[in-house]
Order: structure tokens, then sequence, then C-alpha cells
């Protein structure tokens, strides 16, 4: 079903997704659609971060609603202490550098969905934290094409 729509609402949808985000989209696209990097990065980008302001916006709303069903929040309980542990020293010592960090490295489960839950668990700045989280994407998006740029002149 989902290849049934144009390739450029594709790209855009899958950026949406978190952990794959435009980061693996792009080169994908680029790969897969045989479209120019420049034409698949700002669709990318903009899937990715535009679900952004409205998760720092209505998460607390969201957090509120599952709270009722004892069994989701168990487990969102559990999910969101696993990443304050794991992001509290970076995030307190470095604030939205870490926050920026987090959201560029280019890895499995990091990215704007991620930097998007910190920033609402550290209850950081709204407008500094999607500033720092559109920059921690065009970095990890921007990585990522190249890498796969330049593996692809090299090797073919």
């Amino acid at each position: 079903m989902i290849d049934q729509l144009p390739q450029w609402m594709q790209i855009f949808l899958f950026s949406m997704i978190p952990g794959v985000e435009s980061k693996v989209v792009v080169p994908f696209a680029i790969y897969e659609f045989g479209w120019e990097w420049w034409q698949a990065y700002p669709i990318g980008l903009i899937g990715n971060i535009i679900l952004v302001p409205f998760g720092l916006l209505f998460l607390h709303k969201l957090e509120q609603f599952l709270s009722r069903y004892k069994s989701i929040e168990k487990i969102m309980q559990r999910i969101f202490s696993r990443i304050r542990k794991k992001a509290d020293k970076k995030i307190q010592r470095y604030e939205y550098i870490g926050l920026l960090i987090v959201v560029a490295l280019p890895l499995p489960l990091t990215g704007a969905g991620l930097g998007t839950i910190i920033a609402y668990l550290f209850n950081l700045k709204f407008s500094k934290s999607i500033i720092m989280i559109f920059i921690g994407v065009v970095i990890a998006t921007s990585f990522t094409t190249f890498l796969f740029l330049v593996l692809d002149y090299a090797i073919f």
C-alpha cells in the first residue's frame, strides 16, 4: 500500500519514523529511487522535524492520557527512567549541547524522536530544544548522506 504513494510522500512519511528518520531515508531514496541527494534531503529533513514541535507541546498530555492504563503506565515509566538514567549526566552537564549530540549521533534509536523525549523529560526550553534538535537532524542526515555518497562513488 505504501508503494502506491508517490516517492516524495514515502520519503516524507518514512522520515517521521523514530529510529529510522531522515538519516536512513535520504540514502535509501538515493539508492532505491535513484533520486539526487539534493532532491531527497529537504523532504527527509522536513518529514523528520515536523513532529518535533507537536511532541514537545503535547507529550505531557499524551503521558497523562496513557497513565490511565496501568500496564501502559508501567511500560512508560520503565522507558522514561531508562532514558533519564542514560541521558542524565550528559544533559545535566551540557544541557542543550548534550541534546544536540544525542540527536546528531547517526546511530539506531537516536535522533529527533529521542531528542524530543529527552527535552520533555528534562524540561528544556521549547525554542532552544527545537533549534538543537533541528541542527542535530541536519548533522546526522548530512553525515549519513555524505558517507553513502562517498562509499557509493568508491565502490561503484
